[in-house]
């Protein structure tokens, strides 16, 4: 069995999207529901002095959802991990519309559990 993680970069996004916690929770809800998730509780979130970024983080019964933005670099990263394989989103309408991006970029990586085998030679342990 294996779960799939998104790693999500948005960027050309203007700072006052990045500096309202009320946006992120909306955007937090929006992927929740577009995607059929189960949230265990509400969103948990930080707003930085200064450049007033953000990070949030809302834990589901999937595993969890985080997001870090960087309005002084007009950016955010968005992290979402599944604990089963579920068809990917377009990440571009879900996150980075509401963003006002210009610019989404997107990992996905398949998540192991058990046994992943032994450690290639050439690789660091």
């Amino acid at each position: 069995m294996s779960g799939v993680e998104w790693m999500v970069d948005v960027s050309g996004c203007p700072p006052d999207a990045l500096q309202e916690p009320q946006r992120i929770v909306l955007l937090f809800e929006r992927v929740v529901a577009r995607m059929g998730l189960r949230p265990i509780g509400r969103p948990i979130w930080h707003q930085f002095p200064g450049t007033r970024g953000l990070t949030a983080v809302w834990m589901l019964q999937e595993s969890h959802l985080t997001i870090h933005t960087f309005p002084e670099f007009g950016s955010a990263n968005l992290n979402l991990f599944c604990c089963s394989i579920r068809p990917a989103p377009d990440w571009a309408d879900l996150v980075g519309a509401p963003l006002g991006g210009s610019r989404v970029r997107v990992q996905e990586c398949s998540r192991t559990y058990g046994d992943v085998g032994p450690v290639p030679p050439d690789s660091p342990a």
